[in-house]
């Protein structure tokens, strides 16, 4: 059998048990969600393989660390940053932001 490419190519490697309970659906997920299919519509990505492309260049210490969401999260900041749809200072200055409004709220 060949080498796996990263973290997420474990096609036919031993991965033991999968979780199947449901679970409640966070508010910030449903947003993620929202923003992935709000990016498909706009045009601003053409299909999920370009954002599976994102999750594939993931470190792996970050593919195994983050949840589904986030991964999905990551990767589409990666895609609107190499399309240029968005820059880094914009997208730095909007988690900063977020980040301000959880902590005066104490969520953070």
């Amino acid at each position: 059998m060949a080498k796996p490419s990263g973290p997420h190519d474990i096609g036919g490697l031993e991965a033991g048990p999968v979780d199947r309970g449901e679970h409640d659906t966070a508010y910030w997920e449903w947003q993620i969600d929202a923003m992935i299919r709000l990016a498909l519509a706009k045009g601003l990505i053409t299909d999920f393989a370009e954002l599976r492309d994102g999750i594939e260049r993931l470190a792996p210490e970050d593919y195994e660390n983050l949840t589904y969401y986030e991964r999905w999260a990551r990767s589409l900041a990666y895609t609107l940053l190499d399309k240029g749809i968005v820059t880094q200072a914009a997208l730095d200055a909007k988690v900063a932001e977020i980040a301000a409004r959880q902590q005066a709220a104490g969520i953070a």
